[in-house]
């Protein structure tokens, strides 16, 4: 089916998704996401989508760094996502929620342990000395929660999703005649729908 004819975005997404499973050699969920500081100036990042559902679209990352502080000053963010082996892009923004306490620790878990001490150790965004420094640190986390099964999230530590005002998808067309079509919620549960000129 034309997907310019389509009336629900998340289950195309979630089937362009798919699709780029098949064939991207690395991260097919690889996003970039923008956000901006507290003057107003860009900041744009690759991150991993880790969830997806009628709410919205969910990453995780430190709350202390950059990127956190940014999304929790401006509570709205874009991001963009490029298949370019299947010539195809979708962009998303709209205002950030924090996901549930339960739904970060839940996804923190899911994470290899030595990931889940990362994430103790790293101060992100933070001025670093060198990389021995670095590794000592994940040492002080190792001895400090050597069980795998035992690393508590840090309170830092979290999610954020995106809730959409606009879904846009693009495929690529011959002689740049591209497909573009944008989603809007309508305000009634749905969504609303409008062709772009590429």
């Amino acid at each position: 089916m034309d997907f310019t004819k389509r009336t629900e975005p998340y289950a195309l997404f979630s089937e362009w998704l798919e699709d780029a499973k098949e064939s991207e050699p690395n991260d097919p969920n690889a996003v970039a996401v923008a956000t901006v500081d507290a003057d107003g100036l860009p900041n744009v990042r690759m991150v991993l989508l880790k969830g997806l559902d009628e709410r919205g679209f969910v990453f995780y990352t430190n709350f202390e760094g950059t990127k956190g502080k940014e999304v929790l000053g401006a509570m709205k963010a874009a991001m963009c996502f490029h298949w370019k082996s299947r010539r195809r892009q979708v962009r998303v923004r709209g205002p950030v929620e924090i996901v549930s306490d339960e739904e970060a620790t839940a996804y923190f878990n899911s994470r290899h342990p030595q990931s889940r001490r990362g994430a103790w150790a790293s101060d992100q965004s933070r001025p670093l000395a060198d990389r021995e420094t670095l590794i000592e640190r994940v040492q002080h986390f190792q001895e400090k929660y050597p069980d795998d099964d035992n690393i508590p999230r840090p309170p830092h530590w979290s999610g954020f999703r995106i809730l959409p005002s606009e879904i846009e998808f693009w495929q690529d067309g011959d002689h740049r005649l591209h497909d573009r079509v944008v989603f809007t919620p309508d305000g009634q549960g749905g969504w609303a729908t409008q062709r772009l000129y590429p």
